[in-house]
């Protein structure tokens, strides 16, 4: 008796915009380690990417003897992306963006009893404690806020901060993002810092999201504005939420450089912790502390609710040697990690008698 993995079959990656390259290569690269085909839908709004990758790719398979083992196609995602969706010859979607995409993704390929891979969004939070090195933490929150234009999933959306060292490290932020808004423009000007939102869209979005924190009483502390210049660039944004009353749009996701700050009690990491896992996603969480007591608590059952609990970093980007990926609305795939291979292949157990006897386990006697 033994048991064995085999090829899972054609493996489809949606894969999102922000990286554009990055999340198809991680998937194809353990995709084609196990025997399995893939298929790569880019997101329309970084087809050329896709395109470069996989012109050069192309004549390195067909090199190999695998001419047609990664397949390219462009669409939009009514009239192609369903149909890849829903073909019961795809037996492994998977998918990187939004929740609302994976709430659309996820049941098609449920109900013909497939298997998704969903990565979807994070409403990511830092936490720094009494304790914390407030120089490290304001370096790992200021790149996590504001890094790629807040146009990561892993970007910092939310910041807990303990009162007594707030306005100190509020005042090392508000100086850093000074820095940082007089050096947005071209990211291929290696003098710029911040880059462009992705499209139109996207701006209008951040527009709005200000307009909205300032009608329900958060304080713009840096940044805040569209810059005057062509192109959807803005500036990385900081806010004060009202201490002590409820402040409903921090738990929603803005695909912007805007990073919100509410304060905690010194010795409440409970309630920092809670505070952390109120939103619906649960992909990168971060804690900022001196104490060893504090760090265990963050990461224990119980603490951070996260598929990834960073202690004294921030919560942007990902070390390829561990899993990535998150909880609850962010979808629970993995596609990195020690065992991240499983998700594409089919398990198989085999059972061998060698011998002139067929024993039944139920006892019962033929003759």
């Amino acid at each position: 008796m033994f048991e064995q993995w085999q090829p899972l079959g054609p493996v489809l990656c949606i894969s999102a915009f922000n990286f554009p390259v990055a999340v198809w290569a991680w998937n194809a690269a353990l995709a084609i380690v196990c025997g399995d085909p893939v298929i790569w839908k880019p997101s329309l709004k970084a087809p050329l990417c896709a395109l470069a990758v996989h012109g050069l790719m192309q004549p390195v398979c067909a090199e190999a003897g695998h001419p047609d083992v990664l397949q390219l196609t462009f669409g939009p995602d009514d009239a192609v992306g369903k149909a890849l969706v829903a073909d019961p010859r795809i037996p492994l979607v998977s998918a990187t963006g939004s929740c609302a995409m994976g709430r659309k993704v996820y049941p098609v390929v449920a109900a013909r009893l497939g298997r998704c891979l969903l990565e979807l969004g994070g409403n990511n939070a830092v936490i720094v404690d009494k304790t914390a090195d407030l120089e490290l933490a304001a370096r790992g929150i200021a790149f996590g806020a504001a890094g790629t234009a807040g146009q990561r999933c892993t970007s910092t959306r939310r910041l807990f901060v303990a009162e007594s060292v707030a306005d100190t490290l509020v005042a090392k932020l508000v100086r850093a993002y000074g820095q940082m808004n007089e050096k947005i423009g071209d990211p291929r000007d290696t003098a710029n810092l911040i880059g462009p939102l992705i499209d139109v869209g996207a701006k209008e979005m951040f527009v709005a999201a200000i307009a909205r924190i300032k009608a329900d009483g958060g304080e713009i502390l840096a940044g805040g504005d569209v810059v005057d210049r062509p192109g959807c660039y803005v500036q990385p944004t900081l806010v004060r939420v009202p201490a002590g009353k409820p402040f409903p749009f921090m738990d929603e996701e803005t695909f912007a450089p805007i990073l919100y700050v509410r304060t905690f009690g010194d010795d409440d990491l409970e309630g920092a912790i809670a505070l952390q896992n109120s939103v619906e996603q649960g992909l990168s969480s971060a804690l900022f502390t001196d104490s060893v007591k504090s760090a265990e608590r963050f990461w224990s059952p119980g603490g951070s609710d996260c598929g990834i609990a960073n202690v004294n970093l921030g919560t942007s980007g990902a070390e390829i040697g561990g899993a990535f990926g998150g909880e609850k609305s962010t979808g629970g795939g993995r596609e990195a990690g020690s065992d991240a291979w499983k998700a594409y292949m089919r398990r198989q157990t085999c059972t061998v008698n060698g011998s002139d006897t067929l024993p039944l386990a139920q006892g019962i006697r033929w003759d």
